[in-house]
């Protein structure tokens, strides 16, 4: 296979905040708020809880802008921590991100379409009787070989050039957002009802836990018990983890800074309105949940499908498929966004020495093709795992400990390299890359105290990654 040196710049502004938005809006604003609201129990702070977890995001963002100008290269985040810390901080990111971060929510994404295609084809629901076979102690089903084979598709797409990819992700981002406002739309002005929102806010600010009881109707019945001191920051807490998991994977435009025109611009830009527009987006869907639903069906609205239950309010029955074509279209381009962007933190790694060789050559069509297969293979040994929601579940205090020491890195290296060219510099530095940091660490200690089963596999998938390291430099030495 003929092979070229290095990327072409293919992707305009358009097509950089096609990837920040796309890659953000998977299954996640569909489902979670049903779990957000049985912790915190209240109208306002389930908004509070989105509204947090936006300006975080877009703090975040605009605060990436600076980097990335400094770095326009490909690798994004792995790049902007060896740069700022060392190659041990940068190679236990990429790790975390080969391991599980990004092949990680790739599966989980994939199985999330198929979830929602099993209204269409009934035999993609993972019921018992549905088992193809058992592996081990994991259980097979059809839904798990159709999510590889998305994975595979998308994959065997985007080694055949960034054009493709490219068109994918404009076309369905484009049709996901207009999909959501045109359901928010219909939400307020078709189905909302003045009694449902007053009864909603009439207590909004009153944070407490529901449950479901064992007896009566589950979603009226419901024991309440109130959240009271610290506890209610232990609640926002664990809340913040579905909203963060529905809000991540903004950076993964950084990652190809190699293939963006302009990239001292653009992706500065792209991070900015990509991240705007979906925090706009899913602040204004779960106000419309609000509108058209009772706060216990959010709270225990089948199997967590809060959109579901609130496209039957607006348009019937038909409400169903309609929104499960919506999460079609979103967890197909996501998943495309996640792939395309994933396989150039391995090929920067490998560049540097600290992955397989092989990641860092590029085919005739200019893209890493070994990485993006390196990639689709360990996504699809976790579909076939079954554990790969677990795992997200519990990296998000990884993923939020590494945005906070790569926002940490804009400050280290304003003092370590303070000649270097910023020809974008972070908006607000440096009160809101503090505030930031502050909002991420007092996350993280939050999860540790009241949310521990969240906190201790992330640490330790990470750590694993140290002999890891040990044993790759060791190798390059010999």
């Amino acid at each position: 296979m003929s092979e070229t040196t290095s990327f072409k710049p293919s992707l305009g502004l358009l097509d950089a905040t096609m990837i920040v938005a796309g890659s953000m809006i998977g299954s996640g604003i569909f489902i979670v708020s049903s779990d957000i609201m049985r912790n915190v129990g209240s109208a306002g702070w389930l908004i509070v809880v989105w509204l947090l977890t936006g300006f975080m995001t877009l703090t975040a963002a605009l605060s990436y802008g600076e980097l990335s100008a400094m770095f326009p290269k490909a690798g994004g985040q792995y790049l902007y921590l060896k740069e700022s810390y060392n190659s041990l901080t940068g190679f236990l990111y990429g790790w975390s991100f080969f391991s599980v971060i990004q092949t990680g929510t790739i599966a989980a994404v994939g199985v999330a379409f198929c979830k929602f295609a099993a209204y269409f084809f009934p035999i993609l629901e993972m019921n018992e009787v549905d088992i193809l076979f058992f592996i081990g102690p994991f259980k097979i089903y059809p839904a798990q070989f159709i999510s590889i084979l998305i994975i595979v598709l998308l994959t065997y797409i985007n080694t055949k050039g960034v054009k493709g990819g490219k068109i994918i992700q404009t076309v369905f981002t484009v049709t996901k957002l207009v999909s959501l406002f045109g359901l928010i739309v219909f939400g307020f002005f078709l189905a909302a009802k003045s009694e449902i929102w007053n009864a909603n806010w009439a207590d909004a600010w009153s944070m407490k836990n529901l449950s479901k009881t064992v007896t009566g109707d589950p979603l009226s019945a419901t024991i309440i018990l109130p959240i009271l001191g610290a506890g209610a920051f232990g609640a926002v807490a664990a809340s913040m983890v579905g909203s963060i998991f529905s809000s991540d994977a903004w950076n993964n435009v950084t990652f190809i800074a190699g293939e963006i025109k302009n990239p001292q611009k653009n992706i500065g830009l792209s991070l900015f309105m990509g991240t705007l527009i979906v925090t706009l987006i899913y602040v204004a869907t779960n106000l419309m949940y609000l509108s058209v639903l009772p706060l216990n069906e959010i709270a225990f609205a089948p199997s967590d499908r809060v959109a579901v239950s609130a496209s039957k309010v607006i348009f019937g029955e038909s409400g169903t498929y309609i929104i499960a074509a919506m999460i079609m279209i979103s967890t197909f381009g996501c998943n495309n966004g996640l792939i395309l962007s994933g396989a150039r933190v391995y090929y920067s790694m490998a560049k540097d020495g600290l992955f397989f060789k092989k990641a860092g050559t590029l085919n005739k069509n200019a893209v890493p093709e070994w990485a993006l297969w390196a990639q689709c293979a360990v996504a699809s040994l976790l579909c076939l795992s079954g554990k790969y929601g677990d795992l997200l579940d519990m990296v998000s205090f990884i993923v939020v400990i590494f945005y906070v020491l790569t926002i940490a890195g804009i400050f280290i290296l304003r003092k370590k390299c303070p000649e270097m060219p910023r020809p974008y510099k972070a908006i607000g530095y440096p009160v809101l890359p503090a505030l930031y940091m502050l909002m991420g660490f007092s996350f993280c200690v939050l999860l540790v105290i009241y949310k521990p089963e969240f906190t201790w596999p992330g640490l330790i998938i990470t750590l694993l990654g140290i002999p890891l390291y040990f044993i790759t430099v060791r190798t390059i030495k010999k």
